[in-house]
């Protein structure tokens, strides 16, 4: 969204205001302000023509400056109708120098998840990436991983979904009653994260994001459920992704309070689990607990094992 344009629905969310003086006081010209007024009507604002001027009367449920408008936090929304991937666009931000801008997409051509495993991405979900240029270590990244996923959790609690987190970062909700810690938890969101650096340096941090928000069961792979599935209604996509940026922002600025978020969200802990480690190991025990920078400890027959990365898969009780 541009300057002008922003400050245009920041005035008028506030009050009606004339043509007159929405240019005289954004120093632009009475025709620039009428440009930028008919560009958000055509994106879905409702913005009607009174005898006090231009006043707003709704905004889209979805789109780029419907999603920058009132967003608390510091992102540029980056939006597009369709695209292969938002981590592959983001990707390329990030090689231009680009930061703290969010890739959103109506739909994915070209979706994928972790171990390139294919994402359906049709419209009516949430598909985005953030580009980020984090001063941290390398080692540190995964933190980012898990803040994510708490972003995410929190968003779908507060819209009434009851979902928990897969270490390290799948999106669960119970297919039984849209509670967590049922036998069997459909998956609801994942998160991809892809890093350029060097062993000493982040050059840039990508944090995809793939939430199955508006979909019909039709429209999910098998093991999926959606947002609309559990409540049996929408849920406003443009304030959904608003509040996991301003959540994912918060974490970010404070990451010594991720840890304890992701433990007071996650449904790997204290369960049965079976780990394909990346190093092609399968490791089986009781997940006892999660420490820095995401390692999950899994107590087993020969002792606690400490795993940095894997497929974790949830076991069913005997």
């Amino acid at each position: 969204m541009t300057d002008t344009r922003g400050s245009i629905l920041d005035a008028l969310a506030e009050a009606p205001r004339s043509g007159e003086a929405l240019a005289a006081n954004l120093d632009v010209s009475r025709a620039a302000v009428w440009k930028h007024v008919e560009a958000l009507r055509e994106q879905g604002f409702t913005i009607e023509s009174g005898p006090d001027g231009y006043a707003l009367r709704s905004v889209p449920e979805y789109g780029g400056d419907a999603i920058q408008f009132g967003l608390d936090a510091p992102f540029e929304i980056a939006f597009h109708d369709s695209v292969g991937s938002t981590n592959d666009v983001a990707r390329d931000l990030a090689a231009d120098g680009a930061e703290d801008v969010v890739v959103v997409a109506a739909e994915q051509t070209g979706g994928r998840g972790r171990l390139d495993r294919e994402w359906a991405s049709p419209r009516g979900g949430i598909w985005q990436s953030i580009v980020l240029q984090p001063d941290r270590p390398p080692a540190t990244i995964p933190q980012f991983t898990l803040a994510a996923a708490v972003a995410i959790t929190t968003a779908a609690r507060e819209a009434g979904v009851d979902a928990g987190i897969k270490w390290p970062n799948d999106v669960l909700v119970s297919e039984s009653d849209g509670g967590v810690g049922a036998d069997s938890d459909a998956k609801l969101s994942g998160v991809l994260t892809e890093m350029e650096g060097e062993a000493d340096r982040v050059e840039w941090l990508i944090v995809g994001m793939g939430i199955n928000a508006n979909l019909d069961a039709d429209e999910l792979p098998e093991g999926a459920t959606s947002l609309r599935e559990v409540l049996g209604e929408d849920v406003n996509r443009r304030l959904f992704v608003q509040r996991v940026l301003e959540t994912f922002d918060d974490l970010r600025a404070d990451p010594d309070r991720i840890l304890d978020a992701w433990r007071e969200r996650a449904l790997t802990l204290g369960r049965e689990v079976r780990v394909e480690t990346a190093t092609g190991d399968t490791v089986v025990g009781t997940a006892t607990d999660v420490e820095l920078p995401g390692t999950l400890l899994v107590e087993t027959d020969d002792g606690t094992k400490r795993i940095h990365a894997g497929d974790c898969e949830h076991l069913r009780p005997a």
